[in-house]
């Protein structure tokens, strides 16, 4: 009796011990959360080169389609030695401040093929080599975005200096102020699963800021500046619908269940954006045009990006539905009436449609709603800490980037003169021409 008592004892304390053992045990990095996240990261890449260059490309004069191209993929380039070097470190290097993460991590420093990063499960990590580059397209693309609001008049040594500044003083803070822990909006609760305010709140207003110092192109409402080739456009468009599930459906860090949630997303709220873009134009034109289709489909892939880990599929659809209207009122009226000339619509759709995605991110989370969010969640608590949220970025981007645009101009000078613009970007910046004959 006295052994089977002891076997009892041994039992029972091992059981007890179990939770503890658990508790140590070492994280897991899972090979298929792994392989998604590499995947993500080079659809991202897909997204900048060549998605997005071809989307704007066709959208230009055919005698800057080489401009864009250029200065797309050069940025891309210029941000990722960039990141490497200290913006990595910056943004992600764990220093406790709420706007920046320090030095810690310059030139990687301590980084090894060993080094783990957490995901949002308890007890499961990825490389950290791999967060670094998945958030590295990151910060290739946004920049890139501002482009297309002074497309066709801008020099490209302005644009490579300006951006390398801007993701220094402007996309660096603000990711680090969304994404880390101990990041100014983080802590104050703000849903931003795949970058609405990081990447096109950040973009939007700086884009809208730089076609306001820079002027209208020469020619603007006298001269044809329809886009070169819609054929180009729908191509990029469609690349950047398929590299978004890298941007969106990748932010889930893991291959779960909350990775296809994100994904459906990412497809209704986009088709019901693009039908009701097509539909809209219908009524109002007459006819729906490629234009208005593409203009649509990144709409809803915009105001989507936020919300797409905690909307359900039908808020979803409603989202990328109001993103429509509202950012076709701003293309179609807002600009017109203003006249400020956003040459390919980047504050009309990106910034337009960011904003309002990032506050619908707050309604549509409910779970009354179809969300994911309890019955504690408040919609009206919500929708305030999005509204800060969003406030701070405007605010943040929107003054910086002004800054960062005098300080060019006073230096290199930000616009080509106006026979070069005349002439096209394409021969004088870069001594091509992207057709012949």
């Amino acid at each position: 009796m006295d052994m089977l008592k002891k076997v009892g004892l041994l039992a029972a304390s091992l059981m007890t011990a179990l939770p503890a053992m658990a508790q140590d045990a070492a994280p897991v990095m899972d090979k298929g959360d792994v392989s998604w996240m590499m995947t993500s990261t080079v659809l991202v890449l897909f997204m900048t080169i060549p998605g997005l260059a071809l989307f704007y490309g066709g959208l230009v004069r055919s005698k800057n389609m080489l401009s864009v191209l250029m200065q797309t993929t050069l940025i891309a380039c210029l941000v990722m030695v960039i990141w490497v070097v200290y913006g990595y470190s910056v943004t992600f290097g764990g220093g406790t401040s709420p706007y920046w993460g320090g030095f810690g991590k310059l030139f990687l420093a301590g980084v090894t093929p060993d080094s783990m990063s957490a995901t949002f499960s308890a007890g499961y990590v990825i490389p950290e080599y791999l967060f670094i580059v998945f958030q590295m397209t990151f910060a290739a693309i946004t920049p890139a975005l501002i482009i297309g609001a002074f497309a066709e008049r801008v020099k490209f040594t302005a644009v490579l200096l300006f951006s390398a500044l801007w993701v220094t003083l402007v996309y660096f803070p603000v990711a680090h102020m969304v994404w880390d822990v101990s990041g100014l909006i983080f802590v104050m609760g703000a849903i931003d699963f795949a970058g609405g305010t990081v990447v096109h709140i950040n973009a939007g207003i700086a884009a809208l800021v730089g076609c306001l110092v820079i002027g209208k192109r020469v020619g603007l409402g006298k001269e044809n500046m329809a886009p070169h080739s819609m054929v180009m456009t729908m191509i990029g468009a469609s690349m950047l619908w398929v590299g978004w599930f890298g941007f969106n459906v990748g932010s889930n860090l893991e291959a779960n269940g909350g990775a296809t949630l994100a994904m459906i997303n990412t497809f209704v709220a986009t088709a019901g954006a693009t039908l009701a873009w097509s539909v809209l134009e219908g009524i109002q034109r007459g006819k729906a045009s490629m234009l208005g289709a593409a203009s649509g489909m990144v709409a809803g892939l915009v105001a989507i990006t936020p919300a797409c880990g905690t909307v359900g599929p039908v808020g979803a659809i409603a989202l990328g539905v109001i993103a429509a209207v509202v950012c076709y009122f701003f293309v179609t009226v807002v600009k017109n009436k203003l006249k400020y000339d956003d040459s390919l619509d980047v504050f009309g759709i990106h910034g337009v449609g960011g904003i309002l995605g990032a506050i619908l991110t707050g309604v549509f989370s409910a779970g009354s709603l179809g969300g994911v969010k309890g019955d504690d969640y408040s919609i009206a608590a919500q929708v305030w800490i999005q509204i800060e949220a969003v406030a701070i970025t405007l605010v943040w981007s929107g003054v910086i980037s002004f800054v960062l645009y005098k300080l060019v101009d006073m230096t290199i000078g930000l616009r080509v003169d106006t026979d070069t613009e005349r002439q096209g970007l394409d021969l004088t910046s870069h001594g091509e021409q992207a057709y012949h004959g």
